[in-house]
């Protein structure tokens, strides 16, 4: 029986692409394309794996595998993502995932890496491997503005907020989004400008990006393409 897998990436023509690429070895039992889908589809499909890249909206893909691990914690988890930094990469870790490839690596590394968390093995992209070894043996001073304070004096349910906040959402849709009262996320928002020190939607926004929560707007990429 082949493992079966499945593929959270809100960019249709990358979850396509790499179906493609996993169709002869795996079984594909799944496709979600945000956050919150990813989670209800991973409780209702229970997958061997989940392939979850990290800029999801709704509910972005390192806090979508924090409730996953809670909920299903036996499924493997499997980052893939355009992201390479150090933080992104400590976090995926934090938050219970396996293995971390880059969407830039070829195809072939994409299925291995696969086939090693399935064996209980970690595995990481060797690029991303040697930039962590190169922070190790080099490192800068912190940024005072830099992502990983902040995201640590957030709880959960203000990081889903302040992620609703940063895509647009209303406090209604916020509120229907999250099943909780209008009051309830105009004090999760008040409580969250004071925590970072800020004072508009903007720097709200701009936290947001900072921390992870949302993506500044890229070219998607599937494993193995050409840019």
């Amino acid at each position: 029986m082949k493992p079966r897998v499945l593929i959270a990436d809100d960019h249709t023509l990358v979850a396509e692409g790499v179906e493609k690429l996993l169709e002869h070895d795996f079984e594909l039992c799944g496709r979600a394309a945000d956050g919150r889908a990813l989670v209800r589809a991973v409780e209702k499909e229970k997958p061997d794996i989940a392939l979850v890249d990290i800029a999801l909206p709704l509910l972005n893909g390192l806090d979508a595998c924090r409730q996953i691990k809670k909920s299903v914690p036996e499924v493997k988890l499997l980052v893939l993502t355009m992201h390479g930094e150090q933080y992104f990469v400590t976090e995926a870790f934090r938050a219970g995932v396996s293995g971390y490839v880059l969407k830039q690596s070829v195809a072939e590394e994409l299925v291995f890496a696969i086939k090693e968390v399935l064996k209980g093995r970690l595995y990481v992209s060797p690029s991303v491997a040697e930039n962590l070894v190169a922070q190790a043996l080099h490192p800068v001073a912190p940024d005072p503005a830099g992502s990983s304070p902040a995201n640590d004096m957030l709880s959960g349910r203000q990081r889903e907020v302040l992620q609703l906040i940063a895509e647009g959402q209303s406090t209604k849709e916020i509120a229907s989004t999250l099943n909780v009262s209008i009051k309830t996320v105009e004090f999760h928002k008040t409580r969250i400008m004071k925590q970072l020190g800020v004072h508009s939607t903007a720097e709200l926004t701009k936290h947001a990006i900072a921390i992870g929560l949302i993506a500044m707007p890229q070219q998607p990429t599937v494993p193995g393409s050409q840019p």
